[in-house]
């Protein structure tokens, strides 16, 4: 699918974006989520190989909302490093739409200054803290996006992450969720449990190849 074939549905602020990053031709994982109500608010589980395409598909669940509709979105990650990244990332392309905010640190804090910002970049259990906190501004998200939410199931992180989601489905009635995962055990039980549209693919932008390495030569399974 070409990305100008969905103009009509992106705001044209991010179809630019879009244009400028020289995005012309969705990947199969972005066109099954499009079609699974994206951009309809629908709730998404999105199980697709590394390097498919799955932020993209979250930067316009995002960014169509923030700009169509208003309000807030979240970007929950497993990791600080890989928040900063995200951030890094996200103010580089829409630092002129939107405005970004950063959030990984003291656990005992509302972070009131986030009524502020458009989109936040945070981890599951810096989010966590903030609900508990009664931090104002969550009311007004509209997305959360989890990243790597096949850690529901890591015996450190997981029971955190579960009661963050439940919690989100409490307080938020009418957020859209976007999960996103590499690999998941049981994608159809984790939709259920998600209220979620399941969209998976295996395409990826470089074939894996299994081989075995002996006398520091690997060969290659046909």
């Amino acid at each position: 699918m070409k990305i100008e074939e969905i103009k009509n549905l992106l705001r044209e602020e991010l179809y630019d974006v879009l244009e400028k990053e020289r995005i012309n031709d969705l990947r199969p994982a972005q066109e099954k989520a499009i079609k699974s109500g994206l951009l309809d608010g629908k709730n998404l589980l999105v199980c697709t190989p590394t390097a498919s395409g799955k932020t993209l598909i979250a930067e316009m669940a995002m960014l169509n909302t923030i700009l169509s509709k208003g309000g807030k979105a979240v970007y929950i990650v497993p990791l600080k490093a890989l928040a900063n990244e995200k951030y890094n990332d996200f103010k580089r392309k829409y630092s002129h739409l939107i405005r970004i905010a950063l959030s990984i640190g003291d656990f005992d804090s509302a972070d009131s200054y986030l009524m502020d910002y458009d989109l936040i970049i945070t981890t599951c259990e810096k989010l966590d803290s903030l609900i508990r906190h009664n931090a104002p501004w969550i009311s007004m998200v509209r997305v959360v996006i989890i990243d790597e939410i096949h850690l529901l199931n890591d015996f450190e992180r997981g029971p955190t992450l579960e009661i963050l989601i439940t919690l989100l489905k409490q307080v938020l009635k009418r957020v859209q969720i976007i999960a996103l995962s590499a690999t998941i055990g049981n994608p159809n039980v984790l939709a259920e449990w998600l209220n979620a549209e399941l969209v998976i693919d295996n395409w990826r932008p470089v074939k894996l190849k299994k081989g075995v390495l002996h006398d520091w030569e690997i060969k290659f399974f046909e």
